[in-house]
C-alpha cells in the first residue's frame, strides 16, 4: 500500500473545513539556495519503478471539486461584510484556474505515473519523482515561477541525478498540478477563516441588536457567546474587534470578556489582529503568484525548455558530422524518442545510450567511413540499429528504419 502522508486519499475525502493541509509556502529561497536544495534532493531521493496508482489524477479531480465549491459558495452567498483580497483574486481568476484544470486532465492520461520513476520512500512515497521535485521548488518560491529560476533549479538537480526525457516533458504538467494543489489548499484555509469571520459577525449582530433593544441584557449575549465555544482564531478575533470598534461603546464589555478569555490561552487581541493581517497578505501574495505562474505555463516554449535541459540532446549534438544540430525539432525529437526506446529495453540510462550512439558514430568518422555511417542517426534509425542494440545489450530490439517505415515494429532480436 502506498504511503502518502502529505496528502489525503481523494476517494476518502469530503470537504473538511478543519483540513490541516497547509499552502505550499516554506522558507523562501533565492536562486542559489534553490540550486543547493535541488542538489540535496537529488542526492537523497531513492527511486523505484513507476506506480500503478492514479493518485495525482484523482487528486486533480478532488481539487477541482473543492475549488468549484469554493467559487460557488462565495458567489452564491451575498456577503454583507468584506471578503479578503486573496478571495477576490481566486474569484476573478476562476476561469483561468478551470482552464488549467482541464488542460491538466487532458495532458495527464490514466496510468501516466506508471511511466515515470517514483519515490521509494519518504513523505511522497509512490508519487512520481518529478512531481516531488516541482512540489519542493514551488514551496520554496512561494509559487512564483519563471523560466530562469526553473531552469537553474533543474540544471542543478541534474548535476547529481539525471532526469529521463519523459520526466522533462512532464515538468509543465506537474507544475500545473502542484499550482492547482496550492490554490486548493489556500482556498480551503480561506474558507475556514471566512467561516470564523461569519461567526464573529453573527455574534456582533446579536450584541448590536440587544444593545438597541435592552442594553441591560447584553451580559446574557456575552454569556451565550462564552458557552458556545467560539473559535479563538486570528480571523474571528480580527473581525469581531473591527466590527465592535464602530459600534455602541456599551458593546466593549464583550471585547473585555474576549481579552480575558484570550489571556487565559496566553494570547492577546493585538497579537491575533497582527497575525491575521500577515496571513491575509501572505495568502494574497501566494494566490497572485500561483495565478501568474499558471499564465506563465500557458506562454512558455516548453520545447526549447526541454531541449536545454536534456542531456540526451546535448550528447547527440556531438554528432561528428554535425548533421543532428542542423535538424528541425521534429526530427531531433524522433531521435531522442528512439534513445528512450533503446534505454527502456536495456540496462543503460538514456544518456548512456546516446553516448554509445555517439561513440559508434565517432569511431566510424575516425575510420573515414561513409558520412552516412558516421552520422549518429545511422545507429538510431538506420541500418546501424543492430550495432547499437548490441552495444547497449538490448533484450528486445525495436527496429524503425527511416527509409522503410515510420513507426516501430518488433522483431525477434534477443541478446543474452
Amino acid at each position: 500500500m502506498i504511503n502518502l502522508p502529505k496528502f489525503k486519499i481523494p476517494e476518502l475525502i469530503h470537504f473538511n473545513d478543519e483540513s490541516d493541509e497547509q499552502p505550499l509556502r516554506d522558507e523562501l529561497f533565492n536562486m542559489e539556495q534553490q540550486a543547493q536544495h535541488a542538489r540535496t534532493l537529488a542526492s537523497e531521493q531513492k527511486l523505484t519503478t513507476g506506480s500503478n496508482s492514479n493518485f495525482l489524477l484523482n487528486r486533480l479531480n478532488h481539487n477541482d471539486t473543492i475549488l468549484r465549491d469554493f467559487n460557488y459558495t462565495i458567489l452564491a452567498v451575498k456577503k454583507t461584510y468584506h471578503i479578503t483580497p486573496a478571495t477576490e483574486w481566486l474569484i476573478d481568476n476562476f476561469y483561468l484556474i478551470e482552464e488549467h484544470i482541464q488542460l491538466a486532465r487532458r495532458h495527464f492520461p490514466k496510468r501516466y505515473s506508471k511511466e515515470l520513476p517514483c519515490l521509494a520512500e519518504g513523505a511522497s512515497q509512490g508519487l512520481p519523482r518529478v512531481y516531488d521535485i516541482v512540489f519542493e521548488f514551488i514551496s520554496h518560491a512561494d509559487a512564483q515561477i519563471d523560466e530562469e529560476s526553473l531552469h537553474a533549479f533543474f540544471e542543478a538537480y541534474q548535476t547529481q541525478s539525471i532526469l529521463k526525457l519523459g520526466e522533462l516533458w512532464a515538468i509543465p504538467i506537474m507544475l500545473r498540478l502542484a499550482l492547482i494543489e496550492n490554490l486548493q489548499r489556500i482556498a480551503t484555509r480561506i474558507r475556514v477563516d471566512q467561516r470564523h469571520r461569519d461567526t464573529a459577525n453573527s455574534w456582533v449582530d446579536k450584541l448590536q441588536l440587544m444593545a438597541g433593544k435592552s442594553p441591560s441584557r447584553l451580559i446574557e449575549i456575552v454569556a451565550d457567546m462564552a458557552k458556545s465555544g467560539i473559535p479563538l482564531t486570528s480571523a474571528f478575533v480580527a473581525e469581531f474587534c473591527q466590527r465592535l470598534s464602530s459600534q455602541n461603546p456599551m458593546l466593549h464589555m464583550a471585547r473585555s470578556w474576549l481579552e480575558q478569555r484570550l489571556a487565559e490561552e496566553g494570547l492577546s487581541i493585538e497579537e491575533l489582529i497582527h497575525t491575521e493581517g500577515q496571513k491575509q497578505a501572505a495568502n494574497q501574495v501566494s494566490v497572485s503568484h500561483s495565478i501568474g505562474s499558471l499564465r506563465f505555463l500557458g506562454t512558455a516554449d516548453w520545447k526549447i525548455f526541454v531541449e536545454k535541459l536534456s542531456l540526451v540532446n546535448r550528447t547527440l549534438k556531438k554528432d561528428p558530422v554535425g548533421i543532428y544540430s542542423q535538424m528541425d525539432f521534429t526530427t531531433q525529437d524522433r531521435y531522442r524518442h528512439v534513445v528512450e526506446t533503446f534505454a527502456r529495453h536495456s540496462l543503460l540510462a538514456e544518456v548512456e545510450v546516446a553516448q554509445q550512439a555517439i561513440r559508434l558514430s565517432t569511431e566510424a568518422f575516425k575510420l573515414g567511413l561513409d558520412k552516412r555511417q558516421a552520422h549518429v542517426g545511422f545507429y538510431l534509425i538506420g541500418d546501424g540499429q543492430n550495432i547499437l542494440a548490441r552495444a547497449v545489450k538490448m533484450k528486445w530490439f525495436f527496429c524503425c528504419n527511416y527509409r522503410t517505415c515510420h513507426s516501430p515494429f518488433p522483431i525477434e532480436f534477443l541478446y543474452g
